[in-house]
């Protein structure tokens, strides 16, 4: 007797349909997190996902310059005004741009 009262074989279906789908976000969430590094360092700016500090200019002399500066784990980017603003204070240096387009900055000495 104990044969023919056969236990039905457990189906190990999840009563959530929503746990397939919950699988399917963690693997959307590593593909752009690694879609976000390969565009990072095809641009060449590897440099904010590490600890290094960093100074990105975009746009250089342009109305819609950029600066990007990245120190430790704090991020801040400034826009170029058109706002004149005076101060009090010694002169820093001097900014020169070169035929090719760079920019070089030279520190003024303790006189100037």
């Amino acid at each position: 007797m104990r044969y023919m009262n056969r236990r039905k074989s457990k189906t190990y279906l999840d009563d959530d349909p929503m746990s397939s789908v919950a699988n399917l976000f963690d693997v959307a969430m590593i593909f752009a997190i690694g879609l976000l590094v390969v565009a990072l360092t095809h641009f060449g700016v590897e440099e904010l996902i590490t600890q290094s500090d960093v100074t990105i200019v975009m746009n250089p002399g342009q109305e819609n310059m950029q600066v990007i500066i990245k120190q430790g784990d704090d991020i801040e980017k400034l826009e170029l005004t058109k706002e004149e603003v005076s101060t009090s204070g010694r002169k820093f240096g001097t900014i020169y741009q070169t035929d090719s387009g760079g920019w070089v900055l030279v520190k003024g000495a303790s006189g100037d």
